[in-house]
């Protein structure tokens, strides 16, 4: 029997149990789409966050006061954020083992990191939240006082209209693109006038899109000198920072500048690694840890939605030994005509290897609906797209060509083992025993 023959006999016998195929089908339809959905919305939020973390600069690493000891001297992404950690530049008389004993950082710091191999600058941040208000309406938004004479050096964002903040502007502002349009009913220009904490200030600038709005960028941030913001944000102490932002000599460097910065620190502050009341990170450390994260979560998503793809195999290896029952007499037939038990073991395992091609390919093309569905939703509703500047923007769910390869692949193995079972019983069956059946 030629293999054009085994591909039509399949169709026909494929076309003649229409519902029960059809079925059969579904199961692995939609176990191939939630599959699809799964890993693409992995990755899509894995490029999400390198977009993100991207707009910060990958040779700038942040200093922030406080740890914790539960990762080790290295610091992670998590070590900024413990639970009944005290604020920045308060101590409190009353932690756990794992919290800090004195979280601030000082001028001190500063001239013991720039003293540190590998770091071309460094500069202090003082950050809180106040009021803004532009044209009587008021929004609480994020307040950086910065020193222009080394930020301007170091930020990787760029304006848009305007000018970045010098030295002598005590009272200008700087201010992110979503302050600029969005937060406001009325859109902000440069030379504008904007109250912050009851004070005027004046907009010089306004900064780029950089997409990193949601993850402590500088979208959504207005930006004074150091000595303005001081005057607005009086709950921090004034010999205190917020962070202290460090500027690698080359991005090829940066991990052994984090360890020369730790270890400066470490001196400075008369601390060890049991005890260190600091954290430094990269966006790379960071990136690192929350892909780490990310990926055990999608693994789990994806093995629950491929328990459907399992039972998609169930029902086709159910209709396959449906088949040979309902087709003895004609397997007899064959047989007796001189086919050889491994064509009929073909014909089988192509009917199967048919029915999972057919779920995989309208699996995927479920599947784009539903991660479309999905980026939608994440991106109008919840905000979790990152619109970029030039109008790019990044998905909450991307659909790679290896992952449509994979899924097609998938399905297709998944229906030729359902199938081989029912297959070797078919090819096993006894000539005579086989002319015999109804």
């Amino acid at each position: 029997m030629k293999l054009a023959d085994i591909v039509r006999l399949s169709l026909n016998s494929l076309t003649h149990r229409g519902l029960r195929s059809w079925l059969t089908i579904l199961g692995i339809i939609i176990g191939v789409a939630a599959v699809i959905a799964m890993l693409s919305i992995g990755a899509g939020m894995s490029q999400n966050v390198q977009s993100r973390l991207s707009g910060f600069g990958a040779d700038i690493i942040t200093v922030s006061a406080g740890s914790t000891r539960a990762f080790g001297s290295g610091g992670t992404f998590t070590d900024r954020f413990q639970p009944g950690e005290p604020p920045f530049g308060q101590s409190s008389s009353n932690q756990s083992s794992s919290s800090t004993t004195s979280p601030t950082l000082t001028n001190t710091d500063l001239t013991a990191i720039l003293s540190a191999d590998g770091v071309e600058a460094t500069t202090g941040i003082i950050s809180g939240r106040t009021s803004v208000s532009y044209l009587s309406q008021s929004v609480t938004i994020t307040v950086e006082g910065v020193d222009p004479s080394v930020w301007n050096t170091m930020t990787t964002s760029t304006v848009a209209s305007g000018r970045l903040l010098e030295s002598g502007d005590g009272m200008s502002v700087l201010i992110g693109s979503s302050v600029a349009s969005g937060m406001f009913d009325q859109n902000i220009t440069v030379d504008s006038p904007m109250l912050i904490s009851g004070k005027t200030f004046t907009v010089v600038g306004v900064l780029k899109e950089s997409g990193t709005g949601g993850f402590g960028g500088d979208d959504r941030t207005v930006f004074l000198t150091m000595d303005a913001a001081r005057n607005i944000l009086t709950s921090i102490d004034p010999s205190v920072f917020t962070s202290i932002q460090v500027k690698a000599t080359s991005t090829d460097t940066v991990d052994a500048t984090i360890t020369s910065v730790t270890n400066a620190l470490y001196a400075s502050r008369q601390v060890t690694s049991d005890t260190k009341d600091f954290t430094v990170t990269s966006p790379t450390s960071m990136l690192a840890t929350i892909t780490s994260t990310m990926q055990t979560m999608t693994f789990f998503l994806t093995g629950i939605a491929a328990v459907s793809l399992l039972v998609g195999a169930i029902g086709i290896a159910n209709t396959m030994f449906m088949s040979v029952m309902e087709r003895t007499r004609l397997i007899g037939i064959l047989k007796s005509l001189g086919t050889k038990n491994s064509e009929i073991m073909k014909l089988f395992v192509m009917e199967s290897g048919i029915i999972g091609l057919m779920g995989g390919l309208l699996g995927v093309f479920l599947g784009f609906i539903v991660v479309g569905i999905i980026s939608e939703i994440g991106f109008n509703l919840m905000g979790l797209g990152v619109r970029m500047a030039g109008g790019t923007s990044t998905s909450v769910a991307v659909v790679t060509p290896q992952l449509v390869v994979f899924a097609l692949a998938f399905s297709t193995i998944i229906g030729i083992v359902s199938g081989l079972i029912p297959a070797r019983k078919a090819a096993s069956l006894q000539i005579v025993e086989a002319m015999r059946s109804e």
